[in-house]
């Protein structure tokens, strides 16, 4: 059962991952508490990578599963609601995707 809920988004971020470098990955939706990729041909359970998101700021996260192309990912740290909120609006410009408040 999920902790949060997870609202849909369509943003690239420049990631930083231990062995593989800089590389970029599409974040598909994301949560308080983590995020999902569809495109993680090369990461495996356990990697961990830091991404910078709008409001947020730098933020590491680790691998939690992996399935075909997708990976969902853990924050280190839980997202304040306030900064999230402030994310969101960022992350989702079209209000009619956003969740009521």
């Amino acid at each position: 059962m999920r902790r949060a809920a997870r609202h849909p988004v369509d943003y690239t971020v420049i990631a930083e991952h231990f062995d593989h470098g800089d590389m970029s990955v599409h974040i598909a939706n994301i949560s308080a508490h983590g995020f999902m990729i569809d495109d993680a041909q090369k990461l495996a359970r356990g990697d961990r990578l830091i991404v910078r998101l709008p409001v947020v700021g730098r933020i590491e996260a680790y691998c939690i599963w992996v399935r075909d192309e997708r990976a969902g990912f853990q924050f280190e740290r839980i997202i304040r609601i306030d900064d999230f909120i402030g994310m969101i609006d960022e992350l989702q410009p079209n209000p009619r995707l956003r969740r009521r408040r």
